[in-house]
C-alpha cells in the first residue's frame, strides 16, 4: 500500500493507482476526456491535469501513478488556469451548435465548459468543414465534433480488437478513420458501435435517435440480449413506450457493456408491424386469430396424430438462439422424451 495525499485528504491506495483512481475513491472528481475505466490510459486530452508537489509540471493523473508521500493538488489556479486553456483551445475548432446537437446535456465538452466557466473560444482562425459522413447504415460521423480525445480508437482495438480505426493524417489535418481514409464498409469494422458508446462529444450520433429524442426524456430498462446464449446484459433506451436505442450495461456479468452489431443495433423487429401478437389457427385456408389454450390443443392433437400414424421421426423441431438456454433445453427434452425422436436442430448451429 502507498500514502498519499489528496487536496490535504489523507489515503492509502494500492501500489501502481493512478492518481485519478486514488482521487475517485476520495469522491474527489477530475475533469477528463479521453479517460474511461474499462480502456487503457493515453494521456491524449491533457483534461486530468494536477499538481504534485515536488514536480516541475502539470502531470496527466488518468496515467500517472501514485507513490509513497505523494501530494496532490487537483484544482489549485495553477491547475484551473491549464484546464480552461484546454477547453478554450477544443473550443476554437468546435461547432457551436448545442441546442440541435443529439449530445446536448450528456456531452462532457459542453459540462466541462460550464464548470470551468468558458463560454466561448477567445481563439479565431481556421476551421474544420468537414462533410458528415452518413456513409454507413447505423450511426453518423461528424469530424468537426470530434476532439481527438481517441476513445474510439482504444474502444476498436484494445476492447473490440478490430482495429478498424486509428490516427491519420498529421497536425490541423489529423483525425480519425480507416486506412487511405475509405469509409467503414472497406475496412475491418464489425458494427459493433463501441466507438458510437464511449465518444464523449456528438462527433458519433446512431441514426435511430437522429433528431427524435433527447438524452434526458430516455427511460432506461435493464434486460438481457435475446440474439443468443451469451447472456449479454443491455440497457433499452424508451421513449414513449417505444425502444429508440440500446447501449451496453456496464455492470453486465458476461459482456460489462460490450455489445455486438446484433445485440446493439438488432432490435427494431421488436417494434415489426409483422410480429404476431396473437396466436394463429388455418382454418378454411386462412389465418385465424385464436386463444392460446384453444392453439396448443390443437397442436398437441396434431403432434399425436402424425406420431400415432408415422411415428415419432416424422416429426422435427426447430429452435432459436433467441431463446433462452432453459427454453432451448426443455425443447430438446420434450422432442427426445415426449416426440421419442432426435430430429431436433438449432438456427445458430451453422
Amino acid at each position: 500500500m502507498v500514502n498519499i495525499e489528496i487536496n490535504e485528504q489523507k489515503i492509502a491506495v494500492q501500489e501502481g493507482t493512478t492518481i485519478l483512481q486514488a482521487a475517485k475513491e476520495l469522491n474527489i472528481h477530475i475533469p477528463h476526456l479521453c479517460y474511461i475505466k474499462k480502456l487503457k490510459p493515453t494521456s491524449a486530452c491533457r483534461l486530468c491535469v494536477v499538481e504534485v508537489t515536488g514536480a516541475r509540471n502539470l502531470v496527466a493523473s488518468c496515467s500517472y501513478p501514485v507513490s509513497e508521500g505523494m501530494k496532490v493538488q487537483t484544482d489549485s489556479e495553477r491547475v484551473l488556469k491549464a484546464r480552461r486553456m484546454i477547453i478554450d483551445l477544443l473550443l476554437s475548432d468546435h461547432p457551436t451548435d448545442c441546442l440541435t446537437c443529439e449530445k446536448n446535456g450528456k456531452c462532457k465538452l459542453q459540462n466541462y465548459a460550464f464548470q470551468l466557466g468558458v463560454p466561448a473560444s477567445r481563439f479565431t482562425g481556421e476551421k474544420h468543414t468537414y462533410p458528415v459522413d452518413k456513409s454507413n447504415p447505423f450511426f453518423e460521423r461528424d469530424y468537426n465534433k470530434c476532439i481527438l480525445c481517441g476513445r474510439c480508437v482504444s474502444a476498436c482495438q484494445d476492447v473490440q480488437i478490430s482495429e478498424a480505426i486509428d490516427y491519420i493524417n498529421r497536425g490541423f489535418k489529423s483525425k480519425i478513420g480507416v486506412p487511405y481514409d475509405r469509409g467503414l464498409q472497406d475496412s475491418t469494422c464489425v458494427f459493433c458501435g463501441q466507438c458510437v458508446n464511449v465518444c464523449p462529444v456528438g462527433a458519433l450520433t446512431e441514426k435511430s435517435v437522429k433528431n427524435k429524442v433527447r438524452e434526458w426524456e430516455l427511460k432506461k430498462v435493464k434486460t438481457t440480449c435475446p440474439y443468443c446464449g451469451c447472456g449479454c446484459s443491455l440497457e433499452l433506451n424508451i421513449k414513449d413506450n417505444k425502444i429508440v436505442k440500446v447501449t451496453g450495461n456496464d455492470d453486465g456479468a458476461s459482456n460489462k457493456g460490450n455489445l455486438c452489431i446484433k445485440g446493439k443495433f438488432g432490435w427494431e423487429f421488436v417494434h415489426s408491424k409483422d410480429r404476431l401478437t396473437t396466436p394463429l389457427i388455418r382454418k378454411d385456408g386462412s389465418l385465424t386469430p385464436t386463444t392460446w389454450e384453444e392453439a396448443l390443443t390443437y397442436t398437441a392433437d396434431k403432434f399425436k396424430e402424425l406420431k400415432a400414424k408415422y411415428g415419432g421421426d416424422s416429426l422435427c423441431t426447430l429452435s432459436s438462439a433467441r431463446c433462452t438456454n432453459e427454453d432451448n433445453y426443455i425443447m430438446q427434452k420434450f422432442t427426445r422424451a415426449v416426440m421419442q425422436t432426435n430430429n431436433i436442430d438449432h438456427c445458430a448451429r451453422l
